[in-house]
């Protein structure tokens, strides 16, 4: 039988709380997996995880890293027992350098919320091999959708590619939930929907001189570079499959890639 060929997915991690709040885009989480076949491996690139090169985690277990302070005790607690597969390791380093992009593994990098958060609501079981791929500090716009394209071909053997990010924020806007969506959240947010209907993918990578108020949206660059990362690896086909805000102007906007 041949395997499906997954998707690439651009998934919020709002807040940290997000896995324990009841919130619409973890109830979104929580259900989607259901549309999807079961991946036989997920490579995950979280806004939480920059080195100034590429970076993979380590095969073996992969610890729950709890990198944030000051949210209720439950939430250090929760621990999301992945693992990484020796041979799907060998998988992303061999497209990333089959693409000329060197890569590094980090054997005692463990998953950030970015990573922990998403995963542990859309497949909670644990029972996916993950790799989490750093974002590179030393690339711009267009060189994340390179990464993306790097990583495509493994989509064609049952793996899914996880961007993880936000398509706003702005950590000094934070508002208490349920607070009216600043205008200039949503005018981001509608650029975003239209580049990406129309896979504009060099319009998208210029975001920062393109987008209305994208020195507001995204003050830095980090929880927007997954979603060039998703958008690289998909196939033409895209689809919003999830939106709404979290604290006030967090962006929860989800895509599909295929």
């Amino acid at each position: 039988m041949v395997a499906p060929k997954q998707p690439s997915l651009f998934l919020p991690h709002g807040a940290p709380d997000l896995v324990i709040s009841g919130h619409a885009a973890a109830r979104f989480l929580t259900d989607y997996s259901a549309q999807l076949s079961k991946p036989e491996g997920i490579v995950i690139v979280s806004a939480h995880w920059q080195c100034p090169d590429l970076s993979l985690t380590g095969p073996g277990p992969l610890a729950t890293i709890h990198d944030f302070g000051g949210f209720p005790a439950e939430l250090y607690e929760i621990h999301y027992p992945a693992f990484a597969s020796e041979n799907l390791v060998g998988m992303v380093k061999h497209s990333l350098r089959a693409a000329c992009l060197e890569v590094s593994v980090h054997p005692s990098r463990g998953l950030d919320h970015g990573a922990w958060v998403p995963l542990s609501l859309l497949y909670p079981g644990a029972d996916i091999p993950v790799v989490q791929l750093s974002l590179g500090s030393s690339q711009d716009g267009a060189g994340h959708i390179a990464v993306g394209r790097a990583l495509a071909p493994l989509r064609d053997r049952n793996v899914m590619i996880i961007g993880s990010g936000g398509s706003v924020h702005n950590l000094r806007a934070v508002a208490p939930e349920g607070s009216p969506v600043p205008a200039w959240a949503t005018a981001f947010d509608s650029w975003l929907e239209t580049v990406l209907v129309d896979n504009d993918l060099e319009r998208l990578a210029r975001f920062q001189s393109n987008a209305p108020h994208a020195d507001i949206a995204h003050p830095s660059t980090e929880h927007f570079l997954p979603l060039l990362v998703s958008a690289g690896a998909g196939g033409g086909s895209v689809e919003k499959i999830h939106g709404g805000y979290s604290y006030g102007s967090f962006g929860m906007s989800a895509w599909a890639f295929r």
